[in-house]
């Protein structure tokens, strides 16, 4: 067989055949039998079939149509959950089943934001996920501007009865590390330090990589207090502010009062919950490979880069196994996270995967792997892996997967994706198929995250990739390190 040449297929949209499985000759008046394929070779033939035809982009679509946006804890979400269990039991998985857990469910308010003075104009904002609420009537102060967050955590200024405002830009990357800088302190720890310092608001600019005015949410964290109003503001009017602040420099414009409404509201105690579904092993059922996304998503688009595409993308996968009707060694476990947007109160989050860890903990020495798709739906560039008894193993995933333009990144993971760091905490190995995150950032938490976001082809190439990697772990003795467990 000729070696797929990905790029080819990308730029055409051509579907690649896959060769006929051999069957041994029939004895006496036995039916014929499959024959045995090495797993590489059953690898390439699941590669080459998810790249003909799988059913990722679909699921997505009628996903994200039926359901919208699915925040945690929602009647959307459970309704989401219910019918993805239903497909998983149509398809054919085995020990479908739903789990839920308890939730402090978060729910946006109004909200708005303008400059009252010296340029009075409205400005495009929202609310971050957990925040403080504001009166009805909203709160009017003078702004405390700060181009970095370095400035602002390092500064004496006096923040009391004013609102801060962080001009801090997000750099593009593929890996996304651009964001990760930015959200932990920006987003997560900022709304905290001003609370403490007698802010009251706080504003960011949105951690987004592009220029059109719209903001991104994200979830921020207090500590056992509550919190002060804390939102999002829109990249160009970040820029705004940058240049207002440049005449404030130069003489040409006093101090900025700004008047912020938002009223979001912790609603009380509900639920949400996993939806579970398996492929059992068919030599070592009790050795299990967890692979998954999230199913809740943040209220202003329909979730379909974050996180439709990768519980799309994983579920595609493991259906492209199970279709071929050839049995793993091992079982293949497919979770679909609940809750892995909103935070909780007293700064806990990710709450389907602590659940998830929680129910499962004696089940970690069995774990073989783990591994989440939560970075949008372009394509897969490189595949990193925990360290492995089986060099053997790394070069025949890399034979596999180098037609698809992915390569074997020589780094050892430790990011399976955030649903999975409980159970990478715990011991257990993750490893990430990494996507191409350039863009990713574009529209990441906002309401342009919607189905028109995604290009079928690179999914498709996703499933692909998902599908070789995922049976050749589950069909050999390979065995993976993970980090020692927490104490």
């Amino acid at each position: 067989m000729k070696p797929i040449h990905f790029a080819a297929v990308l730029a055409a949209g051509l579907a690649v055949a896959a060769p006929p499985v051999l069957h041994a000759k029939p004895k006496k008046a036995v039916p014929a039998a499959p024959a045995a394929i090495a797993p590489a070779d059953q690898a390439v033939v699941l590669r080459d079939a998810a790249l003909k035809d799988n059913n990722a982009y679909e699921f997505v679509a009628e996903l994200t149509t039926r359901f919208g946006a699915r925040p945690a804890g929602s009647a959307s979400e459970k309704a989401a959950a219910e019918w993805s269990a239903a497909q998983f039991k149509a398809m054919g998985f085995d020990k479908v089943r739903i789990e839920t857990f308890p939730l402090e469910i978060w729910q946006r308010g109004d909200e708005s934001l303008e400059m009252v003075g010296p340029f009075p104009q409205k400005l495009v904002a929202t609310a971050l996920g957990g925040s403080g609420t504001t009166p009805a009537e909203g709160v009017e102060a003078e702004a405390a501007l700060f181009e970095t967050y370095e400035q602002f955590s390092s500064s004496t200024a006096d923040l009391k009865g004013k609102i801060v405002v962080i001009l801090q830009p997000t750099v593009a990357t593929q890996t996304g590390v651009g964001y990760g800088a930015n959200s932990g302190s920006v987003r997560r720890q900022g709304p905290e330090i001003a609370r403490q310092r007698g802010a009251v608001g706080y504003l960011m600019r949105s951690l987004g990589t592009h220029d059109h005015r719209f903001a991104h949410t994200g979830g921020t964290r207090f500590l056992g207090a509550e919190g002060v109003p804390a939102m999002a503001i829109s990249p160009p009017d970040a820029e705004q502010f940058e240049r207002i602040l440049k005449l404030q420099k130069q003489g040409q414009a006093g101090p900025i009062r700004l008047k912020m409404v938002s009223t979001p509201k912790f609603l009380g105690t509900g639920q949400s919950q996993n939806v579970i579904a398996e492929i059992t092993g068919a030599k070592r059922p009790q050795e299990i490979i967890t692979i998954g996304g999230h199913l809740d998503s943040w209220d202003l688009g329909t979730g379909a880069i974050d996180d439709g595409a990768g519980v799309a993308i994983t579920m595609a996968a493991a259906k492209t196994i199970l279709d071929s009707k050839v049995r793993p060694d091992r079982t293949i476990r497919v979770v679909f996270w609940g809750s892995e947007e909103v935070s909780q109160p007293n700064d806990r989050g990710l709450s389907g995967a602590n659940a998830y860890a929680t129910a499962y903990k004696a089940e970690f020495p069995n774990h073989v792997i783990a591994a989440e798709s939560d970075f949008g739906a372009d394509v897969v560039y490189a595949l990193s892996l925990p360290e492995s008894d089986s060099p053997e193993f790394v070069k025949q995933v890399g034979n596999v997967l180098y037609p698809l333009g992915i390569y074997i990144d020589k780094a050892v993971s430790t990011g399976g994706g955030p649903d999975t760091s409980p159970l990478f905490s715990a011991g257990v190995p993750v490893m990430d198929l990494q996507q191409d995150g350039m863009d990713y950032f574009d529209t990441h938490h906002t309401p342009d995250d919607v189905l028109e976001r995604i290009d079928p082809i690179k999914v498709d190439q996703n499933v692909a990739a998902w599908a070789a990697t995922v049976w050749l772990i589950a069909s050999t003795e390979v065995k993976f390190k993970g980090v020692a467990p927490k104490p």
